[in-house]
């Protein structure tokens, strides 16, 4: 029987990312919960496995030849874990290529964009109308690029499922609280609601659900926004 995945975890888009993966991927994991207003992110054994002090993580007690692994970068888990499987990269090399770029996309746009509206819009301590603005019409804007790719295909690299759009669905899943608008979008309409339906995506989201918006930690603004000493 194979050895279960370590899965470093926290219930965020980016976590989903990994989780979704998994489940669609049919890989057993073993959940280990990092509180990332608790500040579990600082310990030593976790940065050990990931040096930049963000979940998720992963570490394949079957890496390559056999050996452990621990992978950092929630994008760079997802193509490790696809690499592994064979799945989800699409059946030509012009399909992978395709799958790279929205993927990369995602890591350097979406996410970024999207977690600074969220920042700005409902967390931030002090209220700045230009960063609020910048960052929602940003991710409405990439919410557009989804929309027009989306009216061409079923799926974002194409007319197959991929780990793209494993990486983009848990921040647009939160359009809402990005204040962002379906309306003009009818194909990421489509598109979330045909991802969301699937039950790997399904179980994925659901993992630790009830720990949403919720911290063990007493000073949880100190460790998500760096006020620390």
């Amino acid at each position: 029987m194979t050895a279960p995945i370590d899965l470093y975890f926290w219930p965020t888009p980016n976590g989903w990312k990994v989780s979704i993966a998994l489940e669609e991927m049919g890989l057993p994991y073993k959940t280990h919960l990092i509180d990332i207003g608790a500040g579990d992110q600082h310990t030593p054994e976790f940065l050990a496995i990931s040096p930049n002090n963000k979940m998720p993580a992963i570490t394949d007690p079957d890496g390559p030849d056999g050996a452990p692994i621990s992978i950092f970068e929630s994008g760079a888990i997802l193509q490790y874990l696809a690499r592994k499987t064979g799945l989800f990269t699409g059946p030509t090399e012009r399909d992978r290529i395709a799958v790279d770029q929205w993927l990369m996309w995602q890591m350097g746009g979406l996410g970024p964009m999207a977690g600074q509206a969220h920042h700005f819009l409902k967390y931030a301590p002090v209220d700045i109308p230009y960063a609020k603005d910048r960052y929602r019409n940003e991710t409405g804007r990439l919410y557009r690029v989804m929309d027009t790719q989306l009216g061409k295909h079923e799926y974002l690299a194409g007319d197959f499922y991929s780990i793209a759009d494993m990486a983009c669905w848990g921040w647009a899943s939160l359009w809402e609280g990005q204040e962002q608008t379906l309306d003009d979008k009818p194909n990421l309409a489509r598109w979330l609601k045909t991802v969301g339906e699937r039950p790997a995506v399904k179980a994925g989201r659901a993992l630790y659900a009830e720990l949403r918006g919720t911290t063990r930690g007493k000073d949880r603004d100190a460790q998500l926004f760096g006020k620390r000493d």
